[in-house]
């Protein structure tokens, strides 16, 4: 499996200039099907979503193209953290696209800074997550 977070590319300047790019590659021992399910039924998504310590208390997902979702990480704290966004591809098994923002609990888009976020936060991030067989394990 692959996945591959970038900051939305805006159209006045060189893609050079801000296209930046986070790939993690990982295989998990589990078939596809199960895998498809973590990232794609929000029973199974909030089991694993967040940093080690956190919690996914709330999580709704429309698995489609142009279905929402809207997602909840809860630290240690109880500090929680929204973020949402759009699908823009769907392949089932195979390819999910989505863009991701930070939020509020109903979805409204909040700059990364109202979480105290350092740095500049580009306000879109698109999120691609591939998936391919292998031997019996998801890669």
């Amino acid at each position: 499996m692959e996945t591959t977070v970038k900051s939305k590319q805006e159209k006045k300047q060189p893609v050079s200039a801000l296209q930046k790019e986070i790939v993690i590659n990982r295989v998990f021992d589990l078939p596809v099907q199960k895998v498809w399910q973590a990232w794609t039924e929000p029973e199974y998504f909030k089991k694993w979503w967040g940093p080690k310590g956190y919690t996914c208390p709330s999580c709704s997902m429309e698995a489609r193209v142009g279905g929402k979702y809207l997602s909840c990480m809860r630290g240690p704290d109880g500090k929680e953290f929204w973020s949402t966004g759009v699908v823009k591809e769907f392949v089932p098994g195979k390819k999910l696209v989505v863009t991701d923002h930070f939020s509020d609990e109903q979805g409204n888009i909040k700059p990364a800074s109202e979480y105290g976020m350092p740095g500049n936060w580009p306000s879109e991030l698109l999120i691609t997550v591939t998936m391919e067989e292998a031997g019996g394990a998801t890669k």
